[in-house]
Order: structure tokens, then C-alpha cells, then sequence
């Protein structure tokens, strides 16, 4: 019988190397799967040398498998449920890959699994391969990889990890969708007024200075306005540009960010919004990561680096501190002000009775629910006000002038 060089990993993730006599490398993956092991490569002895100058030429995938440069939402979403399928099937590591690269449609994808794959044929475990790749594989699907690959339920983790971004797409898209409208009604509002103000005022000014009247305050503050835009709008463009890109460089600080994230939750009505956000992803990756197993501990430190407000993850400090000295979750979120009461007695219940990803993944429901409401509400009311503002303001510009050339129907009118 031939014999075959083995890499496996142990549940406790271990690497294990050996080299077995077997009919074919079918059933050497079904010995060792009974042993509990995670096989990640199986060569032939006698085939090795052909494989090692192999690998290191590319694979081929014809040029019309690749649509595309960069890499979507779907894209990682099928890489999860392809590569937790075919592991689940029984089918190893190594082979799953070079499937799933001559399917794989970005470019860019495809040259992150190629290098993971040759790292994972060269005894690399599959977390530590994709960490190399943090532009596409965050760190929280690192870390949920590498408890599953510890574990022996890398399917069942992979599984969670498409679910739960098909999860996060199909809110950001519903989010999305719903603020398109009063975004452009905006632009068209704000375009509407800077259009009258730019070319339709200047008409009317050339037309009162030939009859050298003295104007309304109104008439004089809209043709001093057109005036300004009209000679300063390279200073003014100019300057918003600038102005972004000084408050952009302070935002990209540490103490900027965090004095940004602060003012976002101050803000009336919308305030509540970017809080019931920032929980919402909180809650949702934390019980994800406690139903996969990771330890609280770890999973805090994960929610913690993958989160992007400041606030949050300063309350993350103070929970993780409460939770090395054996204390509460629930008493920190308390004290920080930042979770609402119903967050906290959740999170206490959780506590007590042991189901902890649970009520996380309610809170997340909720909270998921409420935003999608929000937004609605917010826009249906936008639409009105939008309309009521832009009419209001151009109505306004064109009494303000049309008031001289009633005053002059009048004067000639008494004549």
C-alpha cells in the first residue's frame, strides 16, 4: 500500500504530522477524522516532489471566472458556506480551497485564497492563514475560525459566520435603500436654491440698479448674497474643503474619534439612533461569539478591537475589568450611561439563569428591529419638512424680489 505524509490538527489545536500506510487518501481522512483530528493536507510520499513544484506554480481559473476587482459582502458569504459545506461533507481542507478558488469571482479574493491556500498545504492552520489577509478576513472571523478549527467545529462556525453577514448586508441594504430618497430630495433642494440664488438673483439686480431705488433689506440681503457667491465660491469651495480635511485628520485621532463619537450620541433625535447602532453590533457579535464558544473574556476583547466607536469600546475596558475579578457584566454597562435600563436588566437575567447569548442576541433583535423602524419614520417625516423648507426658502427669494417692482407699480400707479 502506498504510503501518505499527514497534517492534522488536534481539538485542542495542536499540529500532529505523520505518515500512514492506506489503500487510497479516502480512507487515511476517515481513519484519522475517527481519532478527532482536523486533517489540513494529505501527500502521497511518492507523488511529493511533484507536488511541491506544483504548488508553486498559480492555479489556473480562466479569466471568465474573475468579474470583478474587489470583494463583496456575497462574496465572503459563499466562501463560508462553500468551505463549511464541503468541510461538513467530509471533504479536507486542502481540496475545499481549490474548489472554491476556480469558483471565487473577485479578484481579489482569489489571490488572498490562493496564498491561504499554499500557507495551509505548508502546515499553517486556517485562522493564521487568513489573518494575513485583514483588508477581507476582520479579526472577528479570525478568531471564530480559529475556536472552531480548536473546537472541531469549524462547519458549524463557518456556517454562523455566513449567516450572520448575510444578516449584517441585508440591514445595512434595507438602511441604505430607505435614506436614498430623502438624500437626493436634499441635493435637489439645496441645488434648486443655489441655482436661483447664483443666476436667476443677478437678472433682477441688473434690473433694480437701472431704476436706482432704494431696496428692501430682504432684496439687499439675496443680491448681496448672489454677489458673494458669485466672486467667492473658489474661496468658499476651498475652504469647505479644507475645513473637512482639518476636521477628517482631528476625527482620525485617537482623542478626535472618541470626542466625535461622544458629540454623534448628543445629537437630537438622530443621537439615539447612532447609540441604538453602536449596541446593536455590540450585542449581535458578542452572542455570536458566545454561541460559538469563545470564552466571555476573549469575546469582549474581540467585540472590543472589531467595534468602531470609541465609547463603546471604552465601556468594553470597564465590563472586561468586572468580568477578570469574577464580577457582573450588567453593573459596568450600568455605570457607563451608554446601555439603556432594558439593556442592563437583560443582560443581568442573562447573567443569572446562564443564557447569555441569548439575551444578547434578543437585545440584537430588538435593537435591529427599532433602527429599521426609525429610519422608516424619519424618512416619511423628511419628505414633508423637505418640501415645506425648499418651498418656504425659494417663496421667500422670490417675494423678497418681486417687493421692488411692487413698489414700483405702486409709485407709478400714483403718479
Amino acid at each position: 500500500m502506498p504510503k501518505f505524509f499527514y497534517v492534522a490538527r488536534t481539538k485542542d489545536g495542536l499540529k500532529k504530522t505523520g505518515v500512514e500506510e492506506a489503500p487510497d487518501q479516502d480512507s487515511l481522512l476517515s481513519k484519522l477524522q475517527e481519532q478527532d483530528l482536523v486533517v489540513t493536507s494529505i501527500i502521497n510520499e511518492e507523488a511529493e516532489a511533484k507536488k511541491e513544484a506544483a504548488a508553486k506554480k498559480p492555479i489556473f481559473v480562466s479569466k471568465s471566472a474573475i468579474r470583478r476587482r474587489h470583494v463583496r459582502v456575497n462574496d465572503l458569504v459563499l466562501f463560508a458556506r462553500q468551505l463549511g459545506t464541503m468541510l461538513d461533507a467530509g471533504v479536507n481542507l486542502l481540496k475545499s480551497l481549490n474548489i472554491i478558488l476556480r469558483q471565487t469571482e473577485s479578484e481579489m479574493l482569489y489571490q488572498a485564497i490562493n496564498q491561504v491556500t499554499k500557507d495551509v498545504e505548508q502546515g499553517a492552520s486556517l485562522a493564521v492563514a487568513l489573518s494575513k489577509h485583514p483588508r477581507i478576513f476582520s479579526k472577528l472571523w479570525v478568531n471564530l475560525i480559529e475556536t472552531g478549527e480548536a473546537s472541531g467545529n469549524l462547519p458549524m462556525v463557518l456556517d454562523r459566520l455566513a449567516h450572520y453577514a448575510e444578516m449584517k448586508a441585508a440591514f445595512q441594504t434595507k438602511i441604505i435603500s430607505a435614506l436614498i430618497y430623502p438624500a437626493i430630495l436634499f441635493i435637489v433642494a439645496v441645488g434648486a436654491i443655489f441655482f436661483f440664488v447664483y443666476k436667476i438673483i443677478p437678472t433682477f439686480a441688473q434690473l433694480f440698479s437701472t431704476f436706482g431705488m432704494e431696496l428692501p433689506a430682504p432684496t439687499k440681503f439675496f443680491i448681496s448674497l448672489s454677489k458673494f457667491l458669485q466672486h467667492g465660491i473658489i474661496f468658499i469651495i476651498g475652504g469647505s474643503i479644507l475645513i473637512f480635511y482639518l476636521i477628517r485628520s482631528y476625527v482620525n485621532t485617537e482623542k478626535g474619534k472618541e470626542n466625535f463619537d461622544i458629540i454623534t450620541f448628543k445629537l437630537p433625535i438622530i443621537g439615539y439612533l447612532f447609540k441604538a447602532m453602536a449596541i446593536e453590533t455590540f450585542t449581535s457579535e458578542l452572542a455570536m461569539l458566545l454561541e460559538s464558544g469563545v470564552p466571555i473574556l476573549y469575546a469582549l476583547d474581540i467585540t472590543q478591537h472589531s467595534i468602531t466607536n470609541k465609547v463603546i469600546e471604552k465601556a468594553i475596558t470597564d465590563i472586561k475589568n468586572n468580568v477578570r475579578e469574577g464580577k457582573s457584566l450588567s453593573e459596568p454597562m450600568e455605570k457607563s450611561g451608554i446601555f439603556p435600563p432594558m439593556v442592563v436588566q437583560m443582560t443581568s437575567i442573562g447573567e443569572e439563569i446562564g443564557e447569555l447569548p441569548k439575551m444578547f442576541d434578543s437585545i440584537a433583535k430588538f435593537y435591529e428591529s427599532f433602527i429599521e423602524t426609525f429610519v422608516t419614520r424619519l424618512t416619511l417625516m423628511f419628505e414633508p419638512l423637505m418640501l415645506v423648507f425648499m418651498g418656504g426658502i425659494i417663496g421667500f427669494m422670490v417675494i423678497s424680489m418681486f417687493l421692488p417692482i411692487f413698489d414700483i407699480a405702486t409709485v407709478g400707479g400714483m403718479k
